[in-house]
């Protein structure tokens, strides 16, 4: 090999640098049959080797994606390493070629360096509490770590110095890095409290009305937060928000099994009343009632006994009214609903009247977390007590419509005409 390299040396003697195109095009033809050798040969018999590993069909594909990075680092070992035999190269070229070369190389395996991360980041997913304790950010960071090194050196190589002596200015320029990565920083804190204190996770549903935010948390990394709302939209959150910023996260609703419903019906005042022996006789139909009247009637006997003659009196009396028993029953319906949770706070209450009538509110929880199960039941429980109000001589209260303001005109005419 050397006297054919020296035979053809010698018949291009006459043209100097012919001799130095032939052997830098040799380089470079030798670099790119390395360049195939791995990426063609070694590569694949190592995804057909991969292949037949019993961990998956797929998982070689997930580890293929590292070894394509280093396998760069093969054309470019080449040419380094082939650039001093070229003749007749000046030496600032031959340098510059060199350092460009290694640079390529220390960017090729901060790549793969990145690749690797990924590749962890989807085999730790594959665990059953990955969506607890999430590492994306971490390992974001990581990278942010291992490519500013990488950049440092490259630099150091490039301009042919110690990296040592780039690192030593870094001293001064801290303040600017500082500043430079103070979202990094600050998300890297974040990160860490959320991670730590277990405030979201993966699939959690959040509501954070200052971000538009309002359902499910797809994924947490270092600098962002993606929530996937109801309207299937995606929202993105900085990290750093959730920490500085209120928000409201549904798991404990999720893993308690439970949902409440907090709502009230709104009940015309004008409607309340005292209960005639002949409408109690009418309710004792009710089932539901049954220990309500009992209990009720042995309480007021019992203190109605204590009036003596002024008893008499229906003034001094305590008797049922239609809201009482109202109320008592949509207890007792509520208790006895199969879709009502009997281990949790179940609250049937007046609130404060106002302009728009006498609130009753209902507060209970589902069965059921799952969002349409859940609006079924609260809307067949109000859809019943709508119905039968008129049962305990109630009304609703709502405001005069059109039709309403009619009516009342047509029946004062009817009352002037007559």
């Amino acid at each position: 090999m050397i006297e054919q390299l020296e035979a053809l040396r010698a018949n291009l003697a006459p043209y100097p640098w012919a001799y130095a195109v032939v052997v830098a095009a040799a380089l470079v033809l030798l670099a790119w049959l390395a360049n195939w050798i791995t990426k063609r040969v070694l590569l694949r018999g190592l995804r057909r080797l991969l292949a037949t590993l019993p961990t998956g069909g797929g998982d070689h594909q997930v580890r293929l994606r590292v070894i394509p990075r280093l396998a760069n680092v093969v054309p470019a070992v080449v040419l380094a390493t082939g650039v001093a035999f070229v003749p007749d190269l000046p030496v600032m070229l031959a340098a510059i070629v060199r350092n460009v070369c290694f640079a390529f190389i220390i960017l090729t395996v901060a790549l793969a360096i990145s690749a690797a991360l990924d590749l962890a980041n989807e085999v730790y997913q594959r665990r059953p509490d990955a969506q607890d304790k999430p590492i994306k950010g971490y390992l974001q960071l990581l990278k942010i770590v291992v490519f500013v090194i990488a950049a440092v050196l490259m630099v150091a190589t490039l301009i042919d110095r110690s990296p040592v002596i780039l690192l030593s200015g870094l001293g001064a320029m801290m303040a600017v890095l500082i500043l430079v990565f103070q979202d990094t920083l600050l998300s890297l804190v974040a990160s860490v409290t959320i991670s730590s204190n277990d405030m979201v996770r993966v699939g959690d549903w959040i509501e954070m009305p200052s971000q538009n935010a309002d359902g499910d948390v797809v994924d947490i990394a270092l600098h962002t937060v993606k929530v996937q709302n109801w309207d299937k939209t995606i929202t993105t959150i900085p990290t750093k928000k959730l920490i500085s910023d209120s928000f409201r996260n549904w798991r404990g609703m999720s893993e308690s099994g439970g949902r409440r419903i907090k709502r009230a019906l709104y009940l015309d005042q004008n409607s309340v009343r005292f209960l005639g022996e002949d409408e109690q006789a009418r309710l004792r139909r009710f089932r539901l009632l049954d220990d309500y009247l009992q209990r009720k009637h042995g309480e007021l006997d019992q203190w109605n006994a204590r009036l003596a003659d002024r008893g008499r009196d229906a003034v001094n009396q305590r008797r049922i009214t239609n809201l009482g028993t109202f109320r008592a029953y949509v207890e007792a319906y509520l208790r006895a609903h199969p879709g009502i949770h009997d281990g949790m706070t179940l609250l049937v209450r007046q609130l404060q009247p106002a302009a728009t009538g006498l609130p009753l509110e209902i507060y209970c929880f589902t069965r059921t977390v799952q969002w349409g199960p859940y609006e079924g039941i609260q809307s067949d429980i109000f859809d019943h007590l709508l119905a039968i109000l008129p049962e305990f001589g109630l009304r609703v209260f709502q405001q005069p419509g059109g039709a309403d303001l009619l009516h009342a005109r047509d029946a004062a005419i009817a009352a002037a005409s007559a």
